[in-house]
This record gives structure tokens, C-alpha cells and sequence, in this order.
């Protein structure tokens, strides 16, 4: 039996404790091994049983040249290869342990690679995500792919009906969908898709041979795009960083939107920019701790 201390933080800036999904980030400085098991970290995101949480994220020490390491598990206990959302919020929880209120950058590595956030003056944390990765087998998928190996506007078929999907890699799986290829072609109201149900069939579609997280898309203008997301491992959620990127990724891949956009998901906006320049995704959004605690793990 143990005793571990946790922070509780929203991946958005709300007013309220309903209006969005936080992670747990623990403090994990002093080892480089999880202090959390994955079965200890379904019960603290148990939001009944629990801390409640989309996933556990432990604040490790750096490598690589980092300055610290980033490690997750889902609510289902399964680790994913990074986080979007919750790396803008352990770059909060962390400048918090160092006592520092001065706008800065942190190195992180993840699973997916080093990721760096910035803490800026007005609450917002800007992420330098990488380069998306587009071809078919590193994403990876099954799917046919076009020329340039890339995986766009692919029909796929989901509980009987056709969806054009694009596939982007964010350092994890993503499948993204702007509508079915019958009638009009676009999803028109994606906040009235039955996404309990037709989520974990994408999930576990047998041409996602990692699983995939999934996008539905409403396109609100070529600059502003309206989300919701079936996580991989975590289900529902309010927010995914990652798959806002993937997103904007494959609009501008199928011609629907410009490279720097607004993303709203349930949670909150995001912005979004896909620079040509240097082919990196940068996110934007805030971070807000809610409470600090004990969690007793039997």
C-alpha cells in the first residue's frame, strides 16, 4: 500500500467541472518507471470510484536531452504513444513543481518523439507537434493509398454504411472523416452522430492494426471546423489535442480548409496551424490545474 500524490488538471479553460475531461498527472521526478500500475490507473479514472480522468500522465525524469519524459495510460489501462492535451497540461503541472510563473519552453520526450510546449504570458500553451506523418503503412493502416503513399478520401465501410476517411499519424493513429459517401457527402450535424456506437467499430476495424482514434468532422468555414472524437483506449472525450491536429491535417489534404484553423470540440476551441514552411503542426489552447491530492492505491 501506498500513498501518491496527484494533481487533477482540465485540458481546457472552463468554468465548471462538467464542461470538459481532465487528465491526472502524477509526480514522477524521482523514478523512471510508472509509480502507477495500469489496473491502479483505470480505478483512479473511474469517475464514479475514482479521480475521474481520460488517462494518467507521469511527469518523469528527462532523457535524450530532454527535460522531462512523458508517459501515459488510458482509462482502459493501455498506453498510448502521446498526448496532445495532456502535454500541455503536464507542462503546466511541471512548471508548477518548479515554482516557476516565467513564460518558457520545455523539452518533453514521449513515445511519439520530443515534443515541445511553451508557456506563454497570456495562460495559453503553445505545442510544436512534429510533422504529421502520412503514409499509409506508418500511420499505420491497411487502407489503399494514393500516389504519394498517402491515405485520403479512402472509402471505408463502418456498421453497413461508406465513410471517406483520411488517415494521419500525430505520433498516434488517427482516422478522419468529413461525412459518408451517400447523398450530400458531409457530415452535417456531428453532434447527432450515435458516436457510442459507431466509435469502437472504427476502433477496431480490422484495417487499424494499432487501433485508431477517429474524427468526425463539421466543416463551419475553410477556417473553423467543428470536432468530435472517439479516443483509442479512453472512448467519448471532450478533448484530443493530437486529433485536432489530424484534423486540419486532412482538411487541407482534401481541399476543405486552410492551413491555420479553429477546431471546436466539446471541451473548447483549439487553434490549429499546419505551417508549410517546416511541415510542423503547432496547437494552441490553455491549461488550467483544478485540485491537488492524495489518491490511496491499495
Amino acid at each position: 500500500m501506498a500513498w501518491e500524490t496527484i494533481s487533477y488538471w482540465y485540458a481546457w479553460c472552463v468554468l465548471c467541472c462538467e464542461c470538459s475531461y481532465p487528465d491526472v498527472q502524477v509526480d514522477n521526478r524521482d523514478s523512471s518507471a510508472p509509480k502507477v500500475s495500469p489496473e491502479d490507473a483505470i480505478k483512479l479514472c473511474d469517475r464514479n470510484f475514482g479521480v475521474g480522468g481520460d488517462g494518467v500522465i507521469f511527469a518523469m525524469p528527462g532523457t535524450q536531452g530532454c527535460d522531462y519524459s512523458m508517459r501515459i495510460y488510458n482509462s482502459d489501462g493501455s498506453e498510448p504513444e502521446m498526448c496532445g492535451n495532456g502535454i500541455r497540461c503536464m507542462a503546466r503541472f511541471v512548471a508548477r513543481l518548479e515554482g516557476t510563473l516565467e513564460p518558457r519552453s520545455y523539452k518533453i520526450h514521449t513515445l511519439a518523439g520530443t515534443i515541445i510546449p511553451e508557456l506563454r504570458p497570456d495562460g495559453q500553451v503553445a505545442v510544436d507537434m512534429g510533422p504529421p506523418t502520412l503514409k499509409g503503412a506508418e500511420v499505420p493502416t491497411k487502407l489503399p493509398v494514393n500516389a504519394d503513399g498517402a491515405v485520403v478520401k479512402q472509402p471505408l465501410v463502418v456498421d453497413g454504411r461508406t465513410w471517406l476517411v483520411t488517415c494521419v499519424s500525430m505520433g498516434n493513429p488517427h482516422c478522419v472523416t468529413f461525412g459518408e459517401q451517400d447523398a450530400k457527402g458531409v457530415i452535417k450535424h456531428v453532434n447527432k452522430l450515435p458516436l457510442e456506437k459507431i466509435g469502437p467499430l472504427f476502433e477496431h476495424h480490422e484495417v487499424f492494426p494499432a487501433r485508431t482514434n477517429t474524427e468526425f468532422i463539421q466543416v463551419l468555414s475553410d477556417t473553423h471546423l467543428r470536432m468530435r472524437v472517439w479516443e483509442r483506449g479512453a472512448g467519448p472525450t471532450l478533448a484530443c489535442g493530437t486529433g485536432a491536429c489530424a484534423v486540419v491535417v486532412a482538411a487541407v489534404l482534401e481541399g476543405r480548409a486552410q492551413r491555420r484553423c479553429v477546431v471546436d470540440l466539446p471541451g473548447g476551441p483549439l487553434e490549429i496551424e499546419w505551417k508549410e514552411a517546416n511541415n510542423h503542426v503547432y496547437m494552441t489552447g490553455p491549461a488550467k490545474p483544478v485540485f491537488s491530492g492524495i489518491a490511496y492505491l491499495d
